[in-house]
């Protein structure tokens, strides 16, 4: 089983200003032995972080934070699969009233289509995903 680190612990762990190292020691205390990863969507996100940097001292830092993550974590796409899921998901859950933002919708399919869960620190919207496991961090 894997793990697909939303950008929000990622974020969280940048401002806090931890390592990588250190990051990746607390998503292993919390989910164990996983094969933790990132979602394609989710590192969509984390670029458009480093270019909204409000100073260029902020975006060497998430520069280098995040290019650092790449070495240790594989990026998995978002498939023609993942979007018919993603699609499904979506239209599903619509008809019950439930509206879950788009890019967690992408990060979720993404995780659900490979059969891993999700780690993040804002489990609300990924928890109206049906069969996806969440942990919280």
């Amino acid at each position: 089983m894997g793990l697909i680190l939303d950008s929000s612990v990622i974020i969280t762990a940048e401002r806090r200003e931890d390592s990588v190292e250190k990051l990746l020691e607390r998503v292993f205390v919390v989910s164990g032995d996983q094969d933790a990863a990132l979602s394609s969507v989710g590192l969509t996100e984390l670029v458009h972080g480093i270019y909204r940097a409000q100073n260029p001292g902020m975006r060497r830092q998430r520069e280098s934070f995040i290019g650092e993550l790449l070495h240790d974590l594989t990026v998995y796409p978002y498939t023609k699969d993942t979007a018919m899921l993603a699609g499904r998901l979506e239209g599903e859950q619509q008809v019950r009233g439930v509206t879950i933002p788009f890019g967690d919708l992408l990060i979720g399919a993404t995780a659900l289509s490979l059969g891993f869960s999700i780690l993040t620190v804002n489990s609300r919207h990924f928890r109206m995903i049906p069969g996806l496991q969440v942990i919280q961090l």
